[in-house]
């Protein structure tokens, strides 16, 4: 069961604009991770469903996570079919997020109180996530779909959407500024926050420090 709420998820999303997304085979490497980037500031974060058993590694995670990161927001990502949204909501995931749209998904995730983010890649795609009940939609891959000059088109007639962009956002103030000046709520940041050196130097304090330095950029963009 989510230990968060909906509005709880939601509402952390929009404060703190910036959703780090990561995966790892190995349990013990992501739990360094997360409490790197929990130390830099984060408080919402989307382990992505990935390689075999990715749930066995999701579900000690949340129970790691409830004892050594209590105001972390846990949730999965790469979440393409209904079947896979309801195996992670018995390992108790705070928020469903999808590459693409997929209204089985929502059925699962609304009956049990649990924010589901689409990926969207068209203004009908946005509309029809709305219509079933998306509070945040993910524009997906943003950097091929038009970047923010579509993000700035779509809310002249949309001004309501509420958007998290993912691919080919970087945590500088450049690429940043040009996503929050065209309307987003929210980044989703994979592979530029966690670089493979990084990870394979297991140099924890640096992927702290770009988290908080992205936090900052965005609280000032703002």
């Amino acid at each position: 069961m989510a230990k968060f709420t909906r509005i709880q998820v939601c509402q952390t999303i929009f404060e703190t604009g910036m959703l780090p997304i990561f995966y790892h085979k190995d349990t013990e490497t992501i739990k360094n991770v997360i409490k790197a980037c929990y130390k830099g500031g984060v408080r919402v974060f989307e382990f992505t469903n990935r390689g075999d058993f990715a749930h066995e590694v999701f579900s000690e995670l949340v129970k790691w996570a409830n004892t050594e990161c209590p105001d972390l927001i846990l949730g999965v990502g790469t979440v393409v079919d209904a079947g896979t949204a309801a195996l992670y909501l018995q390992c108790g995931t705070n928020f469903v997020v999808s590459p693409l749209l997929n209204p089985d998904i929502f059925k699962v995730c609304n009956r049990r109180q649990v924010a589901y983010v689409p990926g969207c890649g068209t203004v009908s795609e946005i509309g029809y996530a709305q219509e079933l009940g998306a509070e945040i939609v993910k524009i997906f891959p943003a950097g091929n779909v038009g970047g923010p000059s579509f993000v700035k088109n779509m809310k002249a007639p949309m001004p309501w959407t509420r958007i998290m962009v993912t691919g080919g956002v970087e945590p500088t103030e450049d690429n940043l500024s040009q996503w929050f000046k065209a309307g987003v709520d929210c980044v989703g940041i994979g592979s530029s926050i966690f670089p493979k050196e990084l990870i394979a130097n297991q140099n924890w304090d640096e992927i702290g420090k770009v988290c908080e330095n992205a936090l900052s950029l965005i609280k000032k963009l703002r």
